[in-house]
């Protein structure tokens, strides 16, 4: 079973993705700061991170992080974000994020980019 980490600051939306994607079979981690998203990542290596621009040590750095690391770097990253600037996508796209998905979303949109991916 695929294992996905939700890291989001906002509990609702990580409850509702946990949801959807147990109900889709995976397997669901959630971390709600960007310390906890990035210790959890070393820790289970997920197969597919959720990440959420945060405050702190946010979406844009644990991707980086994540993504310049032998150990991670296939890790698929979809960075979701109430920000849909275009130079948010930008900084998300060199950070290392594989796709950029912008809040509010369809359940069902960020299903299927899960399923694209894995």
């Amino acid at each position: 079973m695929k294992k996905i980490l939700i890291v989001d600051d906002e509990q609702d939306i990580v409850e509702s993705l946990k949801f959807v994607l147990e109900a889709a079979d995976f397997t669901c981690y959630s971390a709600y700061n960007g310390e906890d998203g990035l210790r959890l990542a070393k820790e289970i290596i997920p197969d597919l991170i959720i990440l959420d621009v945060m405050p702190k040590i946010n979406g844009y750095k644990i991707s980086r992080l994540l993504k310049y690391d032998a150990k991670y770097k296939n890790i698929p990253i979809l960075m979701v974000t109430a920000r849909s600037q275009e130079e948010d996508k930008l900084i998300g796209e060199e950070t290392g994020a594989d796709e950029y998905i912008t809040k509010p979303f369809e359940l069902d949109e960020v299903i299927a980019k899960v399923k694209e991916y894995l």
